[in-house]
């Protein structure tokens, strides 16, 4: 693969995590996820998503942080990387979830810490109707998701759209995924990888025939 450094996007449900680790297998790559199940507060969060946002948000934006500082040195670069997560996701989230005073409060506090993430040589965003996500979550039944609802997935998947939409920083390949099963098909896996190896524009899209 011609690219060093890969993140693999996309709303909870979306496999984004699943794709990660499988690109990094095969092509022998360094795997950067995000720990979710680090977060004390995300259980609480899927509850009351109102009272636990700020919180919630704080622990992300820190293991963020720490994380991608070690990406930012030249040499880790020797081996390629895959990441489940663009340090953007961070504030799409916050404007997402925390009211006017604690997206203020969060805005200093990321404006004051300055975090600093190298730019992907490609972004593989994964798209998914909100069926799709949600029978995805259900399906693999992690307790701390029982709170999540199909209004919440519907405004992140919109957050998520808006976002790409302008997006232009680096290549980006954006995928529909409610016909791909890449975890179970390997033809749908190495139909991917095709695509990343023939890619040339900056924004193109790869679709189920």
């Amino acid at each position: 693969m011609k690219y060093r450094y890969v993140v693999v996007e996309g709303p909870i449900g979306s496999g984004k995590s699943t794709l990660a680790r499988l690109i990094a297998e095969r092509y022998g790559a360094s795997l950067l996820l995000e720990d979710a199940g680090a977060n004390p507060f995300l259980p609480q969060f899927y509850r009351d998503m109102k009272r636990y946002a700020l919180a919630t948000q704080m622990f992300f934006l820190f293991q963020r942080i720490n994380q991608l500082a070690a990406i930012k040195q030249p040499d880790l670069f020797e081996k390629k990387t895959i990441a489940d997560y663009m340090l953007a996701k961070d504030a799409l989230f916050a404007k997402l979830t925390l009211d006017d005073n604690e997206f203020q409060l969060y805005s200093q506090l990321y404006n004051h810490l300055k975090p600093q993430a190298p730019t992907p040589d490609l972004v593989i965003y994964l798209q998914a109707t909100v069926n799709t996500l949600m029978t995805r979550i259900q399906r693999r039944a992690r307790p701390m998701e029982r709170g999540i609802t199909e209004d919440y997935l519907m405004r992140l998947s919109e957050t998520y759209t808006r976002y790409f939409y302008d997006y232009s920083e680096s290549p980006i390949l954006i995928v529909n995924s409610d016909r791909f099963n890449f975890a179970d098909n390997p033809e749908h896996l190495q139909m991917l990888c095709t695509r990343i190896e023939s890619l040339r524009g900056m924004r193109e899209y790869m679709n189920a025939g």
